[in-house]
């Protein structure tokens, strides 16, 4: 692999053109804007990690009236359109200001933060202060914002203060970039104050209504939040989302881009890998790769040449969404998220109108959060062939690295909730050698489960070893003994006793019984008992056999 600058987690644009870093230009976004000019206020959605800030960041440098930016832009295609780059290339005063920060245990904690990014943004602009076009009173209460110090009431006016103020001393209508503007609102409603965060950025965003000082604003968050009424008011608004979207290149990589940086790279023998595992997202007519993975992989290789592909999302943000919508489900849930883990696809409705706080209030919007936060995508016409009722979506998962976080999930959603499950009935039946009673007791357990691998062997492993664990036995998986490795041991060793489990699993229904048989012949030939006759007073030897959600268990 030949070495290479990758920018890994760095979304300032200037830093990236300035040191050299590996760029994929997307340039193309600013005329794409600009051919909409009469557009008051663009609001982009997007699932984190598909390169909103950097973006965000890349128009503050165009546009900005306090920067000189040919050099950063020399070489892109926007520096190809001449006319464009001399009526609006750094000609305009500009506020930029990311909420991506805002966050706290409590309204306290939150709104302090979202004063600092205030105060922030009023640091970068104290040149105002000096201006004689501005009334005192005003710089009076930008020196609070400044400060960190200002009233709520100031705090929600900051940005119509602002845009207002670098108006009157440019004698220009200013351009506002707001990123990440939702993030408040769904921290907030993770954490339980909701309303209050509400209000201060209904405040915030009435910079966007009826104001005067605004050439155009582009806005950029996860969901649209419409029924909330963040945008009440606000004229000649277009929402560019994953379902209806002329700007869909620019945010992700599309495929000729990934094979021009892996050419660049010299790691076209990669292509096969980060297709399946970081490609798949379908916004508008684009197919498109998440860029923060594509990025985390080729530094990865550039370090080890042998890495394999794994998930990066799993580390940057909570997966809490998935968890919740798991605790959530009700037998068609479970029904859905089965035919998804197995490559399938499942037909919902879509509400891209989403309120953070009824995000559980029905089936259909934990459906479409899942669409957009980026966990679901849009199934393309080769995965999906039937015909699809009006309103509704064909959705499946995008790519390897989110089925994984799926699995992990999964798993861990089971291991919590089988310590919740009264399991007093199957212990029992374990110890008395009631084969009946565990088959009966096990059937139950497999309907109360999500299974993921399509029912292979691995599934009904983990799920045999998670009944036992965490209830006061001591659990091997696969331990080496005898002749070979039985598949899940069970040790209570205050009573002296021991259970070995050997499992089969089954494609047909009436193979059951032979599979089970077969099961505790293997026990028997390859002696996995013998190990423990000096130890244990009591030694249950049991084959079970899997199909689906049904099982049957005999005893030796």
């Amino acid at each position: 692999m030949k070495e290479m600058n990758i920018p890994v987690g760095v979304s300032d644009f200037e830093e990236i053109r300035k040191n050299g870093y590996y760029y994929i230009d997307k340039s193309g976004l600013i005329g794409e804007l600009l051919s909409r000019t009469g557009t008051k206020v663009t609001l982009i959605t997007r699932p984190r990690r598909f390169g909103k800030t950097l973006g965000m960041s890349m128009l503050e440098s165009f546009f900005d009236i306090r920067k000189d930016s040919r050099k950063l832009f020399e070489g892109l295609e926007i520096a190809k359109n001449q006319v464009l780059c001399d009526a609006w290339m750094n000609r305009y005063p500009t506020a930029f200001v990311s909420f991506r920060q805002v966050d706290g245990l409590d309204f306290t904690g939150a709104y302090d933060m979202l004063t600092w990014v205030v105060s922030e943004l009023y640091k970068r602009h104290l040149y105002l202060l000096d201006s004689d076009k501005i009334d005192n009173t005003d710089k009076d209460i930008a020196k609070q914002l400044a400060r960190g110090n200002a009233s709520l009431k100031d705090t929600k006016g900051s940005l119509m203060l602002l845009t207002r103020m670098m108006q009157q001393h440019y004698g220009k209508p200013v351009i506002l970039l707001i990123d990440e503007y939702d993030v408040p609102v769904a921290k907030a409603n993770n954490n339980g104050y909701y309303n209050e965060m509400l209000d201060v950025m209904k405040g915030l965003m009435q910079a966007l209504k009826d104001n005067q000082a605004l050439r155009f604003a582009v806005v950029t968050g996860c969901l649209k939040i419409a029924k909330e009424s963040i945008f009440t008011g606000t004229n000649n608004f277009v929402s560019d989302t994953i379902t209806n979207s002329r700007l869909s290149e620019y945010f992700g990589f599309v495929q000729s881009e990934v094979d021009q940086l892996l050419k660049d790279a010299d790691l076209t023998e990669q292509a096969e890998n980060i297709k399946k595992w970081y490609d798949g997202y379908h916004f508008g007519d684009f197919d498109v790769y998440c860029p923060w993975d594509v990025m985390n992989y080729m530094l990865e290789l550039q370090r080890d040449p042998k890495a394999k592909p794994i998930s990066y999302w799993k580390n940057t943000s909570d997966n809490a969404i998935i968890r919740s919508f798991i605790d959530y489900a009700g037998s068609t849930i479970t029904k859905k998220l089965e035919t998804l883990m197995a490559g399938g696809c499942i037909v919902q409705r879509v509400d891209e109108n989403l309120t953070y706080d009824y995000l559980h209030s029905s089936e259909d919007n934990l459906w479409s959060t899942l669409y957009l936060t980026g966990y679901l995508t849009k199934a393309s016409e080769e995965d999906y062939k039937g015909e699809l009722p009006d309103g509704m979506v064909a959705l499946m998962i995008p790519n390897a690295e989110i089925k994984e976080i799926f699995e992990t999930t999964v798993i861990k959603w089971f291991d919590d909730s089988t310590k919740k499950w009264n399991r007093n009935a199957l212990f029992d039946a374990v110890w008395n050698g009631d084969c009946e009673g565990i088959t009966k007791e096990m059937n139950a357990l497999l309907r109360r489960t999500i299974s993921y691998h399509d029912y292979r062997e691995d599934f009904y492993h983990a799920f045999l070893a998670g009944i036992f664990t965490g209830a006061g036995y001591m659990v091997d998986s696969n331990k080496e003994h005898g002749e070979g490795r039985s598949d899940v041991v069970v040790y209570d060793s205050i009573n002296a006793r021991v259970a070995i489990f050997e499992a089969k699993y089954t494609k047909t229904l009436g193979n059951l019984e032979s599979e089970c048989e077969t099961a505790l012949q293997q026990i028997d030939d390859r002696m996995y008992a013998k190990e423990y006759e000096d130890d244990y007073d009591q030694i249950l030897c049991y084959g079970i056999s899997f199909f689906k959600k049904r099982c049957m268990v005999k005893k030796k």
